[in-house]
């Protein structure tokens, strides 16, 4: 168990912040499935080589992808001071988001439920 009053504990946790860059989507209109295809494919490489393979796949995560990319991009850059050539996607996830329910009428007066996933996709820099 831990020592000290539990503001004391939340207090210095968190005092520790993270300095690296990140950019998050919220609410994509894409499973977290779908979107870790493109996600797996992106993860360690460095920022360049990542936006090749991000313009180039032909998912539609993909275009999402790039966008929130070339955001934590700019984000290292402008806020951090970074240079871009050094950077690289250290950890990039897709957590799961609401999921919207919608019904279709199928045969015989049933109704099938459909439904429409979303997902919070992060992507998080660092230099080299």
């Amino acid at each position: 168990m831990a020592k000290g009053h539990r503001s004391q504990i939340k207090r210095e946790r968190n005092a520790v912040k993270d300095t690296r860059p990140t950019a998050k989507l919220s609410y994509a209109r894409v499973s977290v499935q779908k979107a870790c295809f493109v996600l797996d494919a992106i993860r360690g490489k460095d920022v360049t080589s990542a936006l090749g393979i991000v313009i180039y796949n032909p998912r539609y995560a993909s275009t999402l992808i790039e966008k929130l990319l070339k955001s934590a991009i700019a984000n290292a850059e402008n806020n951090n001071g970074m240079d871009p050539a050094k950077l690289y996607v250290e950890e990039c996830f897709a957590n799961k988001g609401p999921t919207m329910k919608r019904v279709k009428p199928r045969a015989q007066g049933r109704a099938y439920r459909i439904e429409k996933r979303m997902s919070h996709i992060s992507i998080v820099l660092n230099e080299k």
